[in-house]
């Protein structure tokens, strides 16, 4: 039987896709939210597709926020454009 690849809702576009085509955003324990390169860090992680698109209509349907149950301010927005735009150059 083949191996279940496991799959990952974005929280922009709603488009599900295998784990390794998605980046993690993570909520920590303490409430910090970050990108999360490896996707093993501790913390209830949400998924985005790897194009800013996503990151965009997450931050308008306030994707994110659903996810973690908690406000998120603009600047953290800011802050994950800024790491995704290092990441993917």
């Amino acid at each position: 039987m083949a191996k279940k690849i496991p799959l990952r809702q974005c929280v922009g576009c709603g488009e599900m896709k295998s784990k390794k085509e998605m980046m993690r955003v993570l909520k920590t324990p303490e409430d910090t939210i970050t990108l999360d390169k490896t996707g093993k860090k501790n913390g209830r992680g949400a998924y985005l597709c790897i194009s800013k698109e996503c990151l965009i209509k997450a931050r308008k349907n306030k994707g994110l926020e659903r996810s973690f149950k908690m406000s998120i301010p603009n600047d953290v927005y800011d802050s994950l454009e800024k790491e995704f735009d290092e990441e993917n150059g």
